[in-house]
């Protein structure tokens, strides 16, 4: 992988982390590491999806009101969820190998 991408990954789990995303360090061995690779991409997905409703209105007639506020987070992150035991982005796949390359390097 060359620096720049490195530096992509340690600033994305890195301001993760600050907002709860998942520790890429914590896996001891491969099903670990593809589960935490999981509910990373889901944190990933949950975001966007978050951003891409960011913009709707309550226009419809079943929408709006109190309720909706208090569970429309809620409903994101399982759509994040569901997205990514599917396959998602195929993020998860690719971070399951970089988790256990770095704790073979020893890097996190």
């Amino acid at each position: 992988m060359d620096g720049m991408l490195e530096l992509q990954l340690a600033n994305a789990t890195g301001a993760g982390r600050a907002q709860g995303a998942p520790n890429v360090g914590g896996a001891r061995n491969e099903t670990e590491a593809r589960a935490i690779a999981e509910d990373f991409e889901s944190f990933f997905l949950s975001q966007m999806i978050e951003q891409m409703f960011a913009q709707t209105g309550e226009e419809n007639p079943f929408g709006g009101g109190s309720g909706e506020r208090a569970f429309t987070g809620l409903l994101h992150e399982e759509y994040a969820k569901v997205m990514a035991q599917s396959g998602g982005l195929g993020l998860a796949d690719r971070l399951t190998s970089e988790i256990l390359r770095y704790q073979e390097t020893g890097e996190i």
